[in-house]
Parts: C-alpha cells; structure tokens; sequence
C-alpha cells in the first residue's frame, strides 16, 4: 500500500492510500479520487518526505490488507451511524443543509445527495458539509462446480 499527501483544487489536504502508484494514476484519470471535503476531482500529489524504513523489520505494524479491512469496517460503522441516527433528505440536502445553517429549519444531523457544485458553494458560505463514506459493496459469489 502507497500512501500519498494530496491536495484539490481549493487547497483541502488530505491522505489516500493505494495498492500500487499505477493505481494512483489510473484513478486519477478516470476521475475516482476526489477531495472529502468538497468532492472534487481536480486533485494532485502535494510534496511529502519518503518513509524511510530501518534495517529492522518491525512485526508490530499490521499488514496491508489488515489495515485496510479495518478501514473499510471503521468507514462502514460511521455510514451505518449516520443512516441510522441523521435524516435523508435525498437531493434537498443543499437546501436542507443551508436551511438548517441559517436558522429556517430544525437543527439536526442529515444526509443525501448535493451536486459537486452545491457541495463547493455550502464549504464557501461555512457550512459544514463531508462526504459518506461509501456503502459497501458485496463480495462476488464464485461459482463452484
């Protein structure tokens, strides 16, 4: 796993792992990696020190694919808390969300879809918007014969 500092276009930092710096860049051009605090998709590496590792190899560090799996399960927790705790409000959530900002409507944790567009214009007017981590996806079933 490559963890790479990366930056949007509005100069939000932030951390994104993947298998394989190739990954990086097919991601990058399919427009997969986006900013979790405005979800663009204009994103570049920032400058960061290499990890530079001892002659030691240390077996307390978690492999790879455990770090990882914890990830998704920690995301997962976090999705499952909102759907169950916060209300949907679906395509309203600009609106809602501003609503609730500006003291019209009850104040409350909510989710739902906003465009890339109403997701900038929310983070420019200090309303505090973050992406839902993603559901997560089953595993294929492999056909036994």
């Amino acid at each position: 796993m490559i963890r790479y500092a990366l930056v949007c276009e509005h100069d939000h930092p932030f951390d994104a792992w993947f298998g394989a710096s190739s990954d990086y860049d097919d991601q990058i051009a399919r427009g997969l990696v986006e900013c979790p605090f405005c979800a663009s998709t204009r994103v570049r590496k920032q400058i960061m020190a290499p990890a530079v590792r001892s002659t030691k190899t240390s077996t307390d560090a978690p492999a790879p694919d455990q770090v990882h799996a914890r990830m998704m399960e920690a995301m997962g927790k976090v999705r499952r808390h909102v759907e169950t705790n916060f209300d949907y409000v679906g395509d309203r959530f600009a609106r809602e969300a501003r609503d609730i900002h500006d003291g019209e409507s009850e104040a409350r944790g909510i989710y739902g879809e906003a465009s890339p567009k109403e997701v900038k214009a929310l983070i420019e007017d200090g309303i505090q918007v973050a992406p839902l981590p993603p559901a997560a996806t089953p595993k294929a079933k492999t056909e036994v014969n």
